[in-house]
């Protein structure tokens, strides 16, 4: 008979590797899920509407959104790494009172999100220099998108609590839900009543919001540690400082990756609506890597998360080697992808030939590359499982945010040349997997964690 963790999705029967892989499958392709709500936005505006309409609501649009929901997402994933060691360790308190007071931060920083978002959309907008061709509609699509920010932080919160005690399947389940409903209302909306821009905000906001509502459902629902009581949604002070402790540094680094990325859209505005779409669309196919990346990187903090609290800190370094040999087929499968079939991924957004051409030299330049990225995915995971995330950050910020920063300002200011702008992608992570190599191996950060958990509360 399979062996499981109360109300957790893992058979520890089976062999590791197939745990994982278990495991990483549903969150990858719920991800993809979560993804295909701005890409069939993008489909359906790049095909019914414009490629204006296009750059509108990916581009400049896509992040800041990044910028500001992944700081608020990054802050509550400590909630997730503490639900994860205390499910390991079978602390049902602590358990309980990392769900609740994760879920009022979702709520919290939803409603501050929410509100920045109305304020703050025009003028973000244009420090970015957003052509004016595509300012109007950019800045339509945020007002609205931003309304769904309470149910956008709240399902991700709510998954990251199921994932954090195993279960990566229903998550999924709720997701495949939401996006069915975002393909039909997007059809509804924008080719049948032709409300554009306008039409894609609302589908995708009411379809976070159906994915918000059928995760608090099953966290109300269920009898086990994890079960969310609304009355006792609220903020535990002590439990809100080791979230903060942890999370913070997640948030950061999440807000400086997407403030290098603002400068990044700045530069790729300056060449051009053509070049925006054609960015536009490369990114959605790019996204494809990011997911499966960041579930292979939740997997490895999911499992050695558990294996921290159980005390098992042999059982973490084989997560990390099976989390690299999968990650690694992974990335080279899909850069493959990309490099060999990028024209024709591209005919699913856009039709013209010199935006399509723009879009080829992306996907070669950029996704040929993808390799690089494994060690900063995988070796900030299992330190951030072990609830080392500032040192991690550091590296990251160092390494990808700073340089890409410094390279806009120098190289690229002294040649603009678009090609120059791709490159600094590969060159950033490659520099950034040599620190977390060495960090990694000579950092001495799983003891240090250790020693200081073990200290007297």
């Amino acid at each position: 008979m399979s062996r499981r963790l109360p109300g957790s999705g893992i058979d520890e029967t089976r062999p590791l590797p197939v745990q994982m892989l278990a495991f990483f499958l549903p969150i990858f392709v719920g991800t993809v899920f979560q993804q295909l709500y701005n890409t069939v936005d993008a489909i359906i505006v790049g095909k019914f509407v414009s490629k204006t309409a296009l750059a509108a609501v990916g581009g400049s649009t896509g992040t800041l959104i990044n910028l500001v929901v992944g700081f608020f997402v990054g802050l509550a994933g400590g909630a997730t790494v503490i639900i994860a060691q205390g499910y390991g360790a079978r602390d049902a308190k602590t358990v309980s009172t990392a769900v609740h007071t994760g879920i009022a931060l979702a709520l919290t920083g939803g409603a501050v999100l929410t509100l920045l978002g109305e304020v703050m959309a025009g003028q973000a907008l244009t420090w970015m220099g957003t052509p004016t061709d595509v300012y109007g509609m950019a800045r339509t699509y945020l007002r609205v998108y931003f309304l769904g920010m309470i149910p956008n932080l709240v399902y991700n919160i709510g998954a990251g609590i199921l994932r954090a005690i195993g279960d990566s399947r229903r998550p999924l389940q709720f997701l495949a839900v939401a996006c069915g409903v975002n393909i039909v209302l997007d059809l509804l909306l924008v080719v049948w009543l032709d409300l554009r821009v306008v039409g894609v905000a609302i589908a995708t906001v009411i379809s976070q919001t159906v994915s918000a509502f059928l995760v608090l459902r099953c966290l109300i629902r269920t009898d086990a540690v994890y079960r969310l009581e609304p009355k006792k949604i609220r903020f535990n002070l002590p439990m809100l400082g080791r979230i903060v402790r942890i999370g913070i540094p997640a948030g950061l680094q999440s807000s400086m990756y997407a403030i290098s990325n603002v400068l990044i859209q700045a530069s790729v505005n300056s060449f051009g609506t053509d070049t925006m779409a054609a960015w536009t669309a490369y990114a959605k196919l790019d996204s494809l890597y990011w997911n499966s990346s960041g579930a292979f990187g939740t997997t490895v903090a999911t499992f050695a998360g558990q294996s921290y609290g159980a005390g098992n800190y042999g059982k973490m370094k084989r997560i990390v080697r099976h989390g690299f040999v999968m990650n690694t087929v992974c990335a080279v499968f899909m850069s493959l992808c990309m490099v060999f079939g990028s024209r024709y991924l591209l005919l699913l957004f856009l039709d013209d030939p010199v935006t399509i051409s723009m879009g080829v030299t992306m996907c070669i330049r950029i996704a040929s590359c993808y390799v690089l990225f494994i060690p900063i995915e995988l070796f900030s995971a299992v330190c951030r499982s072990a609830g080392d995330t500032l040192r991690p950050t550091i590296l990251t910020a160092s390494g990808i945010c700073v340089f890409r920063i410094i390279w806009i300002f120098t190289v690229l200011k002294r040649w603009h040349v678009a090609e120059l702008l791709y490159l600094c992608y590969p060159i950033s992570w490659g520099i950034t997997s040599i620190l977390f190599f060495v960090y990694y191996f000579k950092g001495n950060w799983l003891h240090r964690e250790a020693n200081r958990e073990s200290l007297p509360k």
